[in-house]
Parts: structure tokens; C-alpha cells; sequence
């Protein structure tokens, strides 16, 4: 069984939905509010847990009535939680907002992720010393995640970072990181190219290599996922046609699965088709941790289309 740490965030998802996002300045009404467990960090461990992975997570969260949905919603699905810390305040919040078409917008308020120091990880790292894979998001501090990072290799560890929210990534640490796994958005802000196709990611990709990074996945949507790695290699995936229901938690999705499918020993190509289809699945499910499905669901699902690699 793979090990993977996920050191990240952890929020309280509140889901509003609506039949279309407001204009600036508009009030609206919402069809239901839904309180549901998330952060891109809890997101992307679920998703690699129901992947068969075994997983910790490092993170925080507040001394509010939110921390035992959070942690609880964790343990329902095997992840450890004994390297979380409790925070003074407020655990980390999200407030989503989903039209009828399944689009997404959010706007994060970082809580108890604001306030996890490199020193906590440090403490917390000491006690998983067989970790294989350490997967992070940029939804904890800045200097911690670098930290982190260093800390990882020094440790043999094998690297995954998604970059979001997107920001700056110093040369210096992209020779850190194994893999960098990306949206278009993710990928045309670090790189500097507008990333609309294919042949668009894979010169984001190329720019991307040529500052250190290794390995490099760029998802599309519906437009499937292409990597490319420092000796040239590119493998690609065509997105699942499904009805979606609601994005939140795909990308995250996709992540996880992925970064499990490696750990656990399946090549490039057999990973990213069986997070494209994890990802597939999520969408035709509302809310983010809930509607993330298990390796059975994933295998049932694939069994049922024609491979498409």
C-alpha cells in the first residue's frame, strides 16, 4: 500500500446554491446552503485514500465547532489524523458558490491554515519517517510549504506540488519538486503562456522544465490532461464525457488519485486515466469530499467505457 502525507488545508465547505452566479453588485436567491468538509489539503487526501493509498495529513484547524466535522469526515476514510494541530480561532472556511450548470466560484478564509509554522511541520514530519510521497496546495503559508518542501527531499521523499492559489515559484525550488501538477490558469501564470490547448500546455510545460521542474501535468477540463517530463516523454488523457452536476473537488479529484496511482507503482499513463476517471465521477455528484468515489467506483466506471488514454 502506497504511504502518501498531505500537508495542507482544511476548511468547512458552505455551499450555496443558485441557478446562476450574481452580477457585481446583485442579491440573489439561493435554492439551499449546504455545510460540507473540504480544503484543497482534506480534498486531495480523501481522493487518495478512496485510491487505495495509505495517508496521513498535516494541517490545523481551530477550536471552533468545526473541528470535529473535519477531523471526523477524515477518519471515515482511514487518513490519520494525529499530526493536526488545534489553532486558537476559527478553523479554515470556504463559501462556495455553485450555479445550475455546475460551475463553481469560492472565496477562502484561511483560519487555523493561516497559522501552521514550519516548526509544526517539522514535529509532526519526525513521526513519519516511512513516508513514500508528500503532496501539497498553496493554502497554508507561503514559508511553510517551502519549508516543507526542503524537509521532504532531505527526507527521500518523493515531491508533488499543486500550485493553487497560483503565485511565484522560485527556480531554486522547482528542482525541489518531482512533480508539478496544474490548471490552465496554474500553468499560464507560472510559465507565461496562455495555456488553451494542447499544444499550449505542452509549451507552458517546456518553459516550465527549462527552470528545473521534472515532471509536469497540466489538467483542461474537459479537454483532458497532457505530461511531460525533463527526457521528453508525453502522455495524455481525454476527459470522460459525464453530465456534471457540480466541479467542486474535481481538480482535487484528479490530484489525489493521481499522486496515489503513482505511489503505488502504476505508470504515467494508467494514473492519469484512472484520475481522469475519478475525476468524471465527482463531477456527476454534488458537494467536495463526499463526492469524491472509492477505487471500486473508479474500476466499475472504467470497465464500463471504452479505454481512453
Amino acid at each position: 500500500m502506497a504511504k502518501l502525507v498531505v500537508i495542507g488545508s482544511m476548511n468547512m465547505d458552505i455551499v450555496n446554491q443558485v441557478e446562476r452566479h450574481p452580477h457585481p453588485g446583485e442579491t440573489i436567491h439561493g435554492r439551499q446552503t449546504i455545510y460540507s468538509p473540504g480544503g484543497k489539503g482534506a480534498n486531495q487526501a480523501v481522493a487518495a485514500a478512496r485510491a487505495g493509498a495509505a495517508v496521513a495529513i498535516i494541517g490545523a484547524v481551530g477550536d471552533d465547532p468545526f473541528q470535529t466535522a473535519l477531523l471526523e469526515a477524515l477518519h471515515s476514510v482511514g487518513i490519520s489524523t494525529d499530526s493536526v494541530l488545534t489553532k486558537a480561532g476559527s478553523s479554515g472556511l470556504a463559501f462556495i458558490t455553485v450555479s445550475a450548470d455546475g460551475e463553481n466560484s469560492i472565496i477562502l478564509s484561511e483560519g487555523a491554515n493561516g497559522k501552521l509554522t514550519p516548526h509544526d511541520v517539522d514535529q509532526q514530519l519526525l513521526t513519519l519517517s516511512d513516508t513514500q510521497g508528500v503532496l501539497f496546495q498553496n493554502e497554508i503559508p507561503w514559508e511553510t510549504t517551502i519549508h516543507a518542501i526542503h524537509e521532504s527531499k532531505r527526507m527521500g521523499c518523493r515531491v508533488y506540488l499543486n500550485p493553487a492559489p497560483a503565485r511565484d515559484i522560485p527556480d531554486e525550488l522547482l528542482s525541489y519538486i518531482d512533480v508539478l501538477i496544474l490548471n490552465e490558469y496554474e500553468a499560464g501564470f507560472l510559465s507565461g503562456v496562455r495555456v488553451s490547448d494542447e499544444p499550449s500546455a505542452l509549451e507552458a510545460a517546456d518553459s516550465l522544465i527549462s527552470r528545473g521542474s521534472k515532471e509536469i501535468l497540466v489538467t483542461m477540463g474537459a479537454a483532458g490532461s497532457i505530461y511531460k517530463n525533463q527526457q521528453g516523454v508525453v502522455q495524455r488523457a481525454e476527459a470522460f464525457s459525464v453530465q456534471a452536476v457540480d466541479t467542486t473537488a474535481a481538480g482535487d479529484t484528479f490530484i489525489g488519485t493521481y499522486a496515489a496511482s503513482q505511489e503505488s507503482g502504476l505508470n504515467v499513463a494508467d494514473s492519469l486515466r484512472r484520475a481522469s476517471a475519478a475525476a468524471a465521477l465527482t463531477v456527476t455528484r454534488e458537494g467536495a469530499q463526499g463526492s469524491i468515489p472509492t477505487a471500486a467506483e473508479v474500476d466499475q466506471f472504467l470497465s464500463s467505457r471504452a479505454s481512453i488514454i
